[in-house]
């Protein structure tokens, strides 16, 4: 079911049962930081203290109820996350404001930003969208507040262009501009805001105080450790995580679950990824395995228990690990989650090589009851190992032995004996679907068909985050806002489709890209088509816009098809890119409307195994994907308009500018 919407100033309760929530503030431009922050007000709406302020140098409210979880990167864009335990609020705080902050830009620069509220099982309670924000630079989204002994949250949607610190002293936090800053490359220092004021000292010289420093230090990127030494190619490196010996099961987990708490230990930077992705925040980690705890009569024991510690805070959450294709199970879960609720720890995550179809849900449904006080957050290792890559590619990790360690724990989750795989297997239900919608037998409402479904939404998400990981950029899985939020119609769509015509698609969004890449997978025709679209030049004529496209395809196969599409309907024409090569004019020629747009494809063959060989459905999928962003999409710019040229002194008009070789 969809979250409710609210529009500017409209109101929510939340329900009674709901003890935790997690606020989080998205966007769209990925490479565009924005800050999360919550101001603790009382009921003159001014902050207590300064310490009511939460945010990324003050993490965390002095009881801990409100901690700011930093920012990630999603489908949809980025986000920012804030983490708030109702049950733990000072009953001096009336409200808690959600804000959003930039360092550099505005929020106009964003276009449309969202606020949304989810309970402890990833379930949206509440949204509220805007694309009302232009010259501010400190943005508060919403609040949640209380009315008598119930919570409430209300959409505000209002601005300060004097940036976070012109934000905070609004709602009272001292703020101290006298403080010398250092700006980080590219970023733009904010004012440092006052860090909570100490007691009181005897009297003696004064103190002054220094504030604390907002501006950020740019990532450097570790060296790869080279061996040089080996006299010949077949000479093997020793694996830091040996597979030898593995077998399946228990053992697997073991082994997996070990590789992964010590990589965290030895790596920071990816113990706060990873630890991001449950809700924990930003402090010093530290992890467990087999820790026996009893429940009744019998012993429960997680794979391990994580801590992150933050100054007296100390975030706690159980860890159960499958491997291959081992299967959460909800008896167990809701076993963890009786001993988190009894521990007073915050989270029960599950890790397997089950991808959810979207943010934040869960492959596995349990008793909503068990929710009220402890979160319940899935990862797979598709997801870990994304984190891993994206720091040793595109930067993070700044000691050579540490990018050493992670590339070994990589190692590892690549050999298949790790159990730890990534998105290899369509499920036992597809043959069968398949085989039924070749038939022309097969219903949308079949049971099989939604799973398969579910499946394949799941395919494309990580076909979303392996581009992720490979180009350093967010590459969203595109999908209606009804979708991401409602599942089970998301799921019913995408079936009803592959009943009707055999065909699945997905959408990937790739930033700079001049279109998206779109893959249709047609099982009647045994064939993946990759296809993107592009706006054509909107100066010259038809043939100079062709050959504007024509040479920057210099490397693309021969079979690409080039359709051309005019500003007359019906007149629309498509040659493979060796005609158009050859002779441009069997486009163009006939047709006097302007090129208004492009669209290239290129057919694939399927793999028709459900998982596992190069022949298999899955690989084919992942093999076009790749092979089409390289040869096509990638060497794609959209068309710019040439800068305006002066006319000559004579008073005539300069020649028209060339189309050929102008990208934007």
């Amino acid at each position: 079911m969809a979250s409710p919407m609210l529009s500017k100033g409209q109101n929510l309760s939340l329900p009674e049962d709901v003890v935790r929530i997690d606020v989080v503030i998205g966007w769209t431009e990925s490479e565009i930081e924005v800050d999360g922050s919550a101001l603790l007000l009382g009921a003159d709406g001014k902050v207590g203290c300064d310490s009511d302020f939460v945010f990324y140098n003050q993490p965390e409210s002095v009881d801990g109820a409100v901690r700011f979880l930093g920012t990630s990167a999603t489908e949809e864009g980025a986000q920012a996350r804030i983490a708030v335990d109702l049950s733990a609020v000072s009953a001096a705080v009336h409200t808690v404001a959600l804000v959003g902050s930039v360092g550099a830009g505005t929020f106009g620069d964003l276009g449309k930003l969202t606020l949304r509220v989810v309970d402890a099982a990833g379930h949206s309670l509440a949204e509220y969208t805007t694309a009302d924000a232009t010259t501010e630079s400190a943005f508060v989204f919403g609040e949640v507040y209380r009315r008598g002994s119930a919570w409430k949250v209300r959409a505000v949607g209002q601005g300060w262009a004097s940036g976070l610190a012109g934000l905070a002293t609004h709602f009272g936090v001292e703020v101290d501009e006298d403080v010398e800053q250092v700006e980080a490359p590219g970023v733009r220092a904010e004012p440092a805001i006052a860090a909570p004021r100490p007691p009181e000292q005897p009297a003696g010289p004064p103190v002054r105080n220094r504030g604390v420093r907002t501006a950020k230090r740019a990532s450097k990127k570790a060296k790869p450790m080279e061996f040089r030494l080996a006299e010949f190619d077949t000479w093997q490196r020793a694996p830091l995580f040996s597979v030898i010996g593995v077998g399946a099961g228990e053992e697997q987990e073991r082994r997996a679950t070990s590789a992964l708490i010590a990589t965290m230990q030895a790596v920071r930077p990816f113990a706060r990824a990873v630890c991001a992705r449950m809700g924990a925040p930003v402090g010093v980690f530290e992890g467990y395995i087999e820790v026996q705890f009893e429940r009744g009569d019998s012993k429960v024991v997680p794979d391990a228990v994580l801590k992150v510690s933050r100054g007296s805070r100390v975030w706690t959450g159980l860890l159960e690990v499958k491997t291959g294709n081992g299967k959460l199970r909800r008896e167990q879960l809701e076993n963890y989650l009786d001993v988190a609720r009894r521990k007073n720890y915050d989270v029960v995550v599950s890790l397997s090589n089950d991808i959810p179809a979207g943010p934040g849900e869960l492959p596995v449904e349990v008793d909503r009851r068990k929710l009220a006080k402890v979160a319940l957050r899935h990862l797979s290792w598709a997801e870990v190992a994304h984190e891993a890559r994206m720091l040793l590619s595109h930067g993070g990790i700044e000691e050579d032995l540490q990018a050493w360690i992670l590339s070994e724990f990589l190692r590892y989750l690549d050999c298949p004996r790790s159990g730890a795989s990534e998105f290899v297997d369509m499920g036992r239900h597809w043959v069968a679907v398949r085989d039924a919608v070749t038939a022309g037998t097969l219903r949308a409402s079949d049971q099989k068909a939604l799973i398969v479904a579910d499946t394949w939404v799941s395919l494309s998400r990580h076909l979303a985050l392996r581009m992720t990981a490979r180009l350093g950029m967010t590459v969203n899985y595109v999908l209606s806002r009804r979708h991401r939020a409602d599942p089970a119609a998301r799921n019913a769509a995408v079936a009803e489709r592959f009943a009707a015509d055999g065909t699945f698609e997905a959408v990937l969004r790739i930033p700079d890209a001049a279109g998206d890449l779109v893959i249709v997978a047609d099982v009647r025709t045994n064939r993946i088509r990759c296809r993107t679209t592009l706006d054509a030049p909107t100066e010259g004529t038809p043939g100079r816009r062709l050959s504007w496209l024509i040479k920057q395809l210099d490397n693309a196969p021969d079979d690409v098809q080039v359709e051309v599409v005019f500003a007359e309907r019906g007149t629309e024409a498509c040659e493979l890119l060796r005609t158009g090569r050859a002779n441009p004019k069997v486009l163009t020629v006939g047709r006097t409307a302007p090129i208004v747009s492009f669209a290239l494809e290129q057919n694939f063959p399927m793999g028709n195994r459900r998982s596992g060989t190069a022949a298999s459905f899955v690989t084919s999928v992942k093999s076009a994907t790749d092979i089409f962003y390289g040869s096509v999409v990638r060497p794609l710019r959209g068309w710019a308009p040439a800068t305006p040229k002066h006319s000559a002194v004579s008073g005539t008009d300069s020649a028209p500018a060339d189309l050929v070789g102008q990208r934007g």
